[in-house]
């Protein structure tokens, strides 16, 4: 049994950063120094504790949110390792929610990436504070100084050293402590234990009393009160400057930088004892709201009689099982507990609580305010739900995850596995939001949504192997619309004698674009008329100008549900059409062979007819896209996107980056999450929005069309 922690003696911190900047490394490190594992694994190796998933292992990378903790000081540390490649940044999302800190991981060797920027963004949305530790400073390649210069350009003037790393023939040797002014000589069996003397080197001497003093500088610039002593004295005190650096970093600012060797243990221990000394517990963060009923505002507290709990991350899979992460927002939580799922009101009983290190669980028997762990078998809670008692039912603010931006068709290899891949990719979204699916009723495909092409590869893997269906993704079919921009009269007589009943009907249409006030022409009349706004977007416009009886009123209906017919399946290439008037002004009918259905079949017939005579017009749908990056790739970004049909609306300054807005045709945007990571690498990212249909290209328009008639042939 796992032990229990009191809401002050925990700490909860988030691992953030770009793609490889060394995050699962330092939880390793971390796990190690604390005794909560006998031996370091690697990622190369494949044995790390967060990066337990086979995918993971497989690509080398962190893919999913991974929960772990181990005990320092007397004190529980919770981690929340998070990957760092952008397909994946939803992860991160989630553990900011629940985080009361940030330590965020930057290569020393090869700077900040897009994980970074993400990362910074919901820090500052949450509003918790940041840490900085460069990683990988014992490698040749390690650039200790360009790296500060740069962070502090990148994110804030306020991001200061509280150590500093000494070197020997090109080396890693010590770190000097600029808090204490000692010398931290690390051992080398990788236990993280280090020895401390103030014998700084001389060559290092007058670089650590210069960050010293901005240290003190910057503190004393955070609070008035140091300022004035500051002032007075010339200096603060240890015992001041401890104070300062606790409340301002708490405050935001001040955002200390850590150096660490993780692979060797050096400079983690220094790191943790930060976390527990100047970090806030739950108790030291602002006391978590909550929304009653009638969207109320409750106040939440670690004394509450009454427990809330928040998912924030569900899993199911073979080896883990069904497990719902879950943050302690009110009082405290206990195996046995029946509370009510606000979401959908329905109870829930928490029958095993645990915490976990990856993919191994311990079971724990209550949880206290402000803690993390994991529950098994919720029957009808998912990611972003709150469980709170039946005595005070309240929803905690939910999680705001970033829109997909790269999309596709999932078709099946065989039959018969329908209804299980429908299950399977709607649990997929249950337990990663960021993910969607949906079906496309215009091109009558299944598509997924994600964050990346990477993104739906995971997915769409973990859905064949839990499964145990074949499936393959394909470029969607873009959904085209069809209009005219000519006018014509057309006439169209269905007759049909086959012995017996035959079929009789004669239709006169006058065909011509909608527009918002446009008149109908003279010399039509206006008996009735029908304006219809189609389910895909546009009008239709029918107007019965039958004059004399020419055609029975009872098979009216039945032309208009002709053209509907038609206008959904499309009279050019396939595509729904829109904004359309036709004007039914004569016709002939039969007293025997006329009904309905063949005023239907007329009509059809009639208006695909008629449509090839209106100088068609193909129609494709444009986006908004909103590109960041840094700089120096602007130039390749718009060289692509004017490649892609892409239009530059303007650029603007984000932070350090550059964002380009542009529209660009949907069937352009197949690929582009990727081929910006290429362009950038990794460092440039994409938001988008649909914005209008405007016309195809003719000679594009020609390959579609042609298209179109061959898979209407080998039908």
């Amino acid at each position: 049994m796992a032990a229990e922690f009191t809401s002050d003696n925990i700490r909860n911190i988030v691992l953030a950063g770009h793609g490889g900047s060394g995050k699962t490394t330092l939880a390793e490190a971390m796990l190690y120094a604390a005794k909560e594992t006998s031996r370091m694994g690697s990622v190369e190796e494949g044995n790390t504790v967060s990066d337990y998933h086979t995918d993971e292992i497989e690509r080398g990378i962190s893919i999913t949110l991974s929960a772990m903790h181990c005990t320092w000081k007397g004190k529980k540390i919770n981690i929340l390792d998070t990957p760092g490649f952008p397909d994946f940044i939803g992860e991160t999302k989630s553990a900011v929610r629940v985080a009361d800190a940030m330590v965020m991981t930057v290569d020393a060797s090869a700077g900040v990436g897009f994980g970074a920027d993400s990362a910074w963004e919901f820090a500052e949305e949450a509003k918790i504070p940041v840490l900085f530790v460069l990683t990988k400073v014992g490698v040749e390649q390690a650039h200790f100084e360009e790296t500060l210069q740069y962070l502090r350009e990148h994110f804030s003037r306020d991001v200061v050293p509280l150590e500093y790393p000494v070197y020997q023939n090109k080396t890693l040797a010590a770190m000097v402590n600029i808090l204490s002014m000692k010398v931290m000589t690390f051992a080398e069996d990788g236990s993280g234990s280090h020895a401390d003397s103030a014998d700084i080197p001389a060559e290092v001497q007058a670089r650590c009393l210069e960050l010293r003093t901005t240290l003190v500088e910057t503190l004393a610039e955070s609070d008035e009160t140091l300022m004035d002593t500051y002032f007075n004295n010339g200096t603060l005190t240890d015992a001041e400057v401890e104070i300062g650096l606790r409340t301002a970093f708490r405050r935001r600012k001040i955002y200390p930088l850590f150096a660490a060797q993780s692979t060797k243990n050096v400079g983690i221990t220094p790191l943790m004892d930060f976390i527990i000394d100047y970090a806030p517990s739950p108790l030291d963060a602002p006391m978590p709201v909550g929304a009653g009923p009638h969207d109320e505002r409750i106040a939440l507290s670690p004394n509450d009689a009454d427990p809330a709990l928040f998912v924030f991350k569900t899993v199911s899979e073979h080896h883990v099982g069904e497990l719902s992460f879950f943050r302690v927002f009110a009082g405290h939580v206990s195996g046995g507990m029946e509370l009510v799922n606000n979401a959908n009101g329905k109870g829930e009983r928490l029958n095993q609580l645990f915490t976990t290190n990856g993919k191994n669980r311990q079971d724990v028997s209550t949880l206290h305010f402000g803690d993390i762990g994991a529950v098994v078998k919720l029957k009808s809670t998912h990611t972003n739900n709150t469980l709170s008692s039946k005595a005070r039912q309240l929803t905690i603010p939910t999680i705001w995850y970033p829109a997909p931006i790269a999309d596709a068709a999932v078709y099946l290899k065989g039959k018969g596995d329908e209804a299980k891949v429908s299950e399977g990719l709607h649990m997929m979204h249950e337990e990663d939001p960021t993910f969607n699916v949906y079906h496309d009723s215009d091109t009558h495909e299944t598509v997924v949504s994600g964050l990346g092409e990477m993104h739906l590869e995971v997915i769409i893997k973990r859905l064949q192997s839990k499964y145990g269906v074949e499936v393959e993704m394909k470029p969607p079919r873009i959904p085209y619309r069809e209009t005219i921009k000519g006018s014509t009269t057309t006439s169209y007589r269905h007759k049909k004698q086959t012995g017996g009943a035959g079929q009789f009907g004669e239709v006169h249409f006058h065909i011509e674009p909608w527009e918002e006030g446009r008149p109908v022409p003279h010399p039509y009349q206006v008996r009735s008329e029908d304006l219809e706004s189609l389910p895909y977007g546009g009008k239709f416009h029918f107007v019965n100008s039958i004059v004399g009886g020419t055609i029975d009123a009872r098979f009216i209906p039945a032309v208009k549900k002709g053209i509907l017919e038609t206008l959904q399946r499309g009279a050019f290439a396939g595509y729904p059409m829109t904004n359309v008037r036709v004007i039914l002004f004569d016709g002939k009918m039969h007293p025997v062979d006329s009904n309905e259905n063949a005023f239907k079949t007329a009509a059809r017939m009639c208006f695909k007819q008629g449509v090839k005579e209106c100088r068609p017009q193909l129609m494709e749908p444009i986006w908004n896209i909103e590109v960041v990056a840094p700089v120096d790739a602007m130039g390749d970004i718009m060289s692509d996107l004017s490649s892609r049909r892409g239009r530059i609306l303007g650029m603007d300054s984000k932070g350090t980056s550059q964002m380009i807005k542009a529209q660009i045709p949907l069937a352009e945007l197949y690929g582009y999450a990727a081929r910006l990571r290429g362009l950038t690498q990794g460092r440039g990212s994409y938001t988008r929005s649909f914005s209008h249909y405007e016309e195809v290209p003719k000679e594009i328009e020609a390959k579609i069309v042609a298209s179109a008639e061959l898979e209407e042939v080998e039908e």
